[in-house]
């Protein structure tokens, strides 16, 4: 197993989709493809279970048999993270669990989703009683859009008193925030950047890498992208953040989360299946519609 310290969470880290049916049986194959695909792109590691896997969808024992085959692709080459979040405790550290079991290097943790208010207490009870169940490395999750919930630099900096946590995925659209919580944290934690749209100006300023819905999109230069966001801005830079940030915006744009995501994958021939009931399939005017954003891209898509 790939070891995950704030040092080893770096570059490009995927939350990969979990490809389904129509019926909803999830495509083990597929989805080890996928896993391998994106290591041969240039991952570091994998995110299983996030919210690019429809992890409201996924129970205890999907998250462990995804988690194993990530495990078993990546072979060593890069650690595998597994989203463990859910609205209570004994839910979390029965995710938590799961991963751990089937071999997973570290947890991707939210606060608690649904909760429109959490105290501090509240907070750190949930990573503590985490942390003393499953003793495997946390990367914090701060996705105010998504849990209601937006933890702050005081927030982060105590959960890491009680929790091992290494890293933070920060999808916050706040670049105040993310100013701040660069200068605190960069020599303490891993900070990964979330939205597209951040990768550039993020690991310029200090960020290690990204776990973001996007760059796979760009094929070898998703692996790339580290490299070019800690040189000089130029051009090419200039021209990759432009790409990234149309992407980011038709992704999120069109249908129900991850619909478009998957449709996007399935048009570079990926084998991303459909999303789990109840979010549907884009129809296919709006599938026409990512195909020629695609292409102007530069995109090489099918059909």
């Amino acid at each position: 197993m790939a070891a995950l310290d704030r040092h080893s969470l770096k570059g490009f880290v995927p939350a990969t989709v979990t490809p389904f049916t129509p019926s909803g049986e999830i495509m083990m194959d597929a989805f080890s493809d996928i896993v391998g695909w994106l290591i041969d792109i240039g991952a570091e590691g994998i995110c299983v279970a996030g919210d690019n896997g429809e992890s409201w969808a996924l129970d205890a024992e999907e998250r462990g048999k995804l988690t194993r085959v990530a495990v078993e692709r990546a072979a060593g080459r890069v650690p595998v993270l597994t989203g463990c979040s859910a609205p209570g405790s004994v839910q979390t550290i029965r995710y938590a669990r799961a991963g751990a079991e089937a071999g997973a290097a570290g947890l991707l943790l939210l606060p608690q989703t649904y909760v429109l208010k959490a105290t501090r207490e509240e907070l750190l009870r949930r990573a503590e009683s985490l942390a003393k169940a499953v003793p495997l490395p946390i990367v914090a999750y701060n996705s105010p859009r998504r849990t209601s919930i937006d933890l702050t630099l005081e927030d982060l900096d105590t959960l890491m008193g009680v929790a091992p946590i290494i890293g933070i995925k920060e999808s916050s659209r706040d670049f105040f925030h993310y100013t701040h919580l660069l200068e605190k944290f960069r020599d303490r934690l891993a900070i990964m950047v979330g939205p597209c749209h951040y990768i550039f100006p993020g690991l310029a300023l200090g960020a290690k890498g990204f776990i973001a819905t996007g760059p796979e999109l760009l094929g070898k230069t998703a692996g790339q992208l580290t490299t070019l966001a800690m040189q000089a801005p130029g051009p090419e830079q200039a021209a990759l953040h432009y790409k990234l940030t149309v992407l980011y915006q038709m992704l999120m744009g069109t249908g129900t989360w991850p619909a478009a995501f998957k449709a996007a994958l399935n048009l570079l021939g990926q084998p991303a299946g459909v999303p789990r009931d109840p979010v549907l399939p884009l129809p296919a005017d709006q599938v026409d519609k990512l195909r020629r954003t695609m292409t102007e891209l530069g995109l090489t898509v099918r059909g």
